[in-house]
This record gives structure tokens, C-alpha cells and sequence, in this order.
């Protein structure tokens, strides 16, 4: 027998009953193909695995990119805020009153200029 019959017995009516058998039955359904059969579920199973691993790899270089972003801003952040302190005096005629300091800090909190 030669190759080229025995793919037409033989490969031809196989690859015909894998391509029809896994076609959903009710219209109702969503999706094209059943997933209780064989070939749509191990199909499932196999682009699941793809997507999780290929997600994860693109989600890598992405946090690797920002992470390289964030430690580049460091040197160039010149966030202030300003802290007030409260301090007690005491005036001439001998009243304590509260008197506000107001304190310009950077963002890890120490005190810029002077």
C-alpha cells in the first residue's frame, strides 16, 4: 500500500473525526466546541497553560520596567511637606502660650535647608 492511499484511509477520516467530535450540540451553549469532550478540554487546558505562563512572563519584564522606573525617580524627588511643632514660651508678663514652628521636610521626613 502506498503513503499517499493509506493517508486517505487512514489519516484523512481521523483527522475528520477529531475536528467534528468535539461541536457542541446545542445552540444555546456559549462557545463553539463542548468541553466535556476530549480534544476541547485537553485544548482548554493546554491555552490555560499558555496564557498563565505567558502572563507571567510579560507581567515580569512589566514589574521588572517599573521597577527600574521607580529606582530611577529616587535622586530626582523633591517632594516636600511641612511639619508644624508646637513649642512652648513664655512672654514678658508671664503667660505660657503654644507658638507653631512650621518645618519644611523632604519625603523620608528630614528637615531640608537649614
Amino acid at each position: 500500500m502506498k503513503l499517499t492511499s493509506l493517508a486517505k484511509v487512514v489519516l484523512l477520516p481521523l483527522l475528520a473525526v477529531v475536528a467534528l467530535g468535539g461541536c457542541a450540540t446545542d445552540p444555546n451553549r456559549v462557545g463553539i466546541t463542548n468541553r466535556s469532550q476530549p480534544g476541547p478540554a485537553i485544548g482548554q487546558a493546554i491555552g490555560a497553560g499558555v496564557g498563565a505562563v505567558g502572563g507571567n512572563v510579560v507581567g515580569g519584564v512589566v514589574g521588572i520596567g517599573e521597577g527600574f522606573a521607580a529606582g530611577a525617580k529616587i535622586p530626582f524627588d523633591n517632594t516636600t511637606r511641612i511639619v508644624r511643632r508646637w513649642r512652648t514660651e513664655t512672654t514678658p508678663d508671664g503667660r505660657t502660650i503654644q507658638v507653631p514652628e512650621d518645618i519644611i521636610v523632604d519625603a523620608q521626613g528630614r528637615p531640608v535647608g537649614n
